[in-house]
């Protein structure tokens, strides 16, 4: 590493990723199981580093093995971990999955006592914030003291500083007393944020007040079904961020823009083998054409390219891309540009 300061930091949760290796088993008949890194500021500091971003990580890990693993990890990966405090009497986080396509990805979180969730103010203060270039955060880090404050004070100095502020939405149900308690959170981080990210239900969880609107069928399930009117909440969001970009799925994404037309960016065909993964997969990719001062419909390409390859592997961080493999994968499925949206659209 290089002394200059990171170009990228990404803040909140880290884990190791035990993923079921006999696909289509429900997890009481599984017994090969892979060891991965994990969580979505992780996953996305590992896909820009991927992509040839000077990334650094501002997490917490506990004083134990799981801990030595996810620095191990994000050494070889060229990631930053100058910023990550061991914590003591914590733990670090583990994710437990079994595979089941097409359509079931049952996870189970274990964030008992989580290390990351007690990333303090103390801990912040030592990040050099103000000399990235963007600092990524995401909604679980708001879910518990002292991760929130943290959460909270890193986007404050950012803001004030001019580095733009992405907020990957990060909706887990499952991590909050009260899922209504998500969408306050968030609306109050709001005025520090510039680019709000996430997947048609998050974006109406992010404006959920009636816990009626949410049907988790369940407890484990990574989506659940949020009713909502998606272009309403869109538009309610982007009255109080500069830009809103929702994630689509096979249909790529839209990157909405304060009085400008929504931009819709197509993704790429690909046979989805697993789908962990692919929202921070994208999320890197973005930012990273973002950070090389493309447009965005450039940057949107680079980040449903990035997820269309993800969701084609079981895994998260040690999947993702680099930028040869997405240099091969786009040329192959016809190149960057579409000849039904613009090219330019800053």
């Amino acid at each position: 590493m290089t002394d200059t300061r990171p170009s990228l930091i990404t803040i909140g949760r880290s884990s190791i990723d035990l993923y079921s290796q006999d696909i289509g088993k429900p997890l009481p008949e599984v017994r090969t199981i892979g060891a991965y890194l994990g969580g979505s500021p992780l996953n996305i500091a590992v896909g820009a580093a991927r992509l040839g971003v000077d990334a650094a990580l501002v997490t917490a890990v506990g004083d134990d093995q799981v801990g030595d693993f996810i620095l191990a990890g994000l050494e070889r990966e060229g990631v930053r971990t100058a910023y990550i405090p061991r914590k003591p009497g914590a733990r670090t986080s583990a994710v437990i999955l079994a595979v089941q396509p097409p359509d079931r990805f049952p996870i189970t979180f274990y964030r008992d006592n989580a290390a990351d969730i007690q990333l303090s103010i103390d801990d912040i203060q030592a990040v050099p914030i103000e000399e990235a270039r963007a600092l990524v955060v995401n909604g679980t880090a708001l879910s518990k003291e002292p991760g929130r404050s943290a959460t909270l004070s890193a986007c404050e100095r950012a803001h004030a500083a001019g580095v733009p502020v992405y907020l990957d939405l990060d909706f887990r149900a499952n991590q909050w007393h009260d899922v209504r308690a998500f969408g306050l959170n968030i609306r109050a981080l709001l005025p520090n944020v510039d680019v709000v990210i996430g997947t048609e239900e998050e974006i109406n969880a992010a404006m959920l007040t009636d816990p009626a609107d949410i049907t988790i069928r369940h407890d484990q399930m990574t989506a659940p079904e949020i009713r909502g009117d998606v272009a309403a909440n869109t538009a309610a969001l982007l009255a109080r961020v500069s830009t809103v970009v929702v994630k689509e799925g096979e249909r790529g994404c839209t990157v909405h823009r304060a009085g400008e037309e929504p931009l819709s960016v197509p993704g790429f065909p690909v046979e989805v083998l697993s789908v962990l993964g692919a929202g921070d997969a994208f999320a890197a990719g973005l930012i990273t054409g973002r950070l090389r001062g493309w447009d965005w419909f450039r940057s949107a390409r680079l980040g449903n390219a990035c997820g269309a390859i993800v969701v084609t592997r079981i895994g998260c961080a040690d999947f993702t891309p680099t930028q040869a493999e997405v240099d091969t994968f786009v040329e192959e499925k016809g190149g960057w540009a579409c000849p039904t949206s613009p090219t330019l659209a800053r």
